[in-house]
C-alpha cells in the first residue's frame, strides 16, 4: 500500500518511530529505530502489514531490507518480530550469504529463531536471494557502477572501490561513499 514516506523524524522509540509528512505523523515500526536522528528530513521504506489482528506498517533504512523483510515472513513460522530481530543487524549482505551458504549456525545468534526455523529459512529462501549472475538481490551495486562510470571512472577503478564500500545503504550514499574513496 504504502512504497516509502519521506518526511522529519518526530519521535524515536526502542521499536518504533513516528515521522511526520504533511502534518500527518505515522507510527513506523523500525529494526532499527535508532539510526535516525530526531529532526532529521529522510526517507523510510515502508511494507503494511495486515492480518486478523495486526494492522502495522514497518520501516527501513533501505529498499534491501524491506524485500529481505518481505521475504522472511513469507517464510513458513517466521513473523514480522522475528524477521525485524534478524534485520537489526543491518547486515544484509552478510544474513544472505549464511541464507546461501545453508548457515544455519549463524541464523540461530538472532533472538526467537531457534535451530528448526533457520534451517525452514534456508529451506525456503536459499537460491531465491541470488540473481542470474551470482551477485545479491539487495544491492544497488550496478546503479552505482553505472554513475561511477557515467563520471568517467574506469572500470578497474570502479570494482576496485566497489569493494570497500558499504553495500547495504541507499544508492546516493553508495555513491558518495564511492567518490569520497575516489578521490583520496
Amino acid at each position: 500500500m504504502y512504497a516509502w514516506i519521506e518526511g522529519t523524524i518526530q519521535e524515536i522509540k526502542p521499536s518504533y518511530l513516528v515521522i511526520e509528512n504533511q502534518g500527518i505523523g505515522y507510527s513506523i515500526i523500525s529494526p532499527t529505530p535508532y539510526n535516525y536522528h530526531i529532526g532529521d528530513h529522510t526517507k523510510i521504506y515502508t511494507h503494511h502489514y495486515v492480518r486478523e489482528d495486526i494492522n502495522n506498517l514497518y520501516g527501513f533504512s533501505s529498499l534491501e531490507s524491506k524485500e529481505l523483510f518481505i521475504r522472511l515472513i513469507g517464510v513458513s513460522g517466521i513473523g514480522p518480530k522475528s524477521a525485524l530481530s534478524i534485520l537489526a543487524t543491518d547486515a544484509i549482505n552478510d544474513i544472505i550469504i549464511a541464507i546461501e551458504d545453508g548457515n544455519a549456525k549463524y541464523l540461530t545468534k538472532f533472538p526467537g529463531i531457534g535451530l528448526k526455523s533457520a534451517q525452514q529459512i534456508i529451506l525456503d529462501l536459499k537460491g531465491k536471494l541470488v540473481d542470474t549472475d551470482d551477485e545479491l538481490i539487495p544491492t544497488h551495486k550496478n546503479d552505482v557502477e553505472d554513475a561511477l562510470s557515467a563520471l568517467g571512472y574506469s572500470k578497474v577503478e570502479v570494482r576496485k572501490v566497489m569493494k570497500k564500500i558499504d553495500q547495504d545503504q541507499p544508492v546516493e550514499k553508495m555513491i558518495k561513499q564511492a567518490l569520497q574513496l575516489l578521490l583520496k
